[in-house]
């Protein structure tokens, strides 16, 4: 099932225990949150590749990095926590652009 998260707008992400580890991949919390904001951005609940199912996949574009960006989130007690952010790869890209 795909859609559109409503809590994006109304709860900020926590990006505390992951900011750092994102940054090896050229990603900060400010690149990933646009990303996650873009308006025409694709919402994959749960994320295809999720083992548990808890994790949503949002693909969207970052002004600032200038690319599309893969993100991955969880929602837990309330929280919405950034896993893991990527420069999109060509699939995730195909999907944004197709709105799939």
């Amino acid at each position: 099932m795909y859609y559109t998260f409503k809590y994006i707008h109304s709860m900020p992400v926590d990006w505390s225990k992951r900011g750092e580890y994102i940054a090896k991949r050229r990603m900060t919390p400010a690149i990933a949150d646009e990303a996650l904001t873009d308006p025409a951005r694709l919402v994959q609940d749960p994320d295809p590749a999720s083992k548990s199912g808890v994790s949503v996949r949002t693909i969207g574009y970052s002004p600032s990095f200038g690319a599309l960006v893969t993100v991955i989130t969880v929602e837990e007690a309330g929280t919405v926590f950034g896993i893991n952010a990527w420069p999109s790869n060509d699939t995730d890209s195909r999907k944004y652009e197709r709105q799939e």
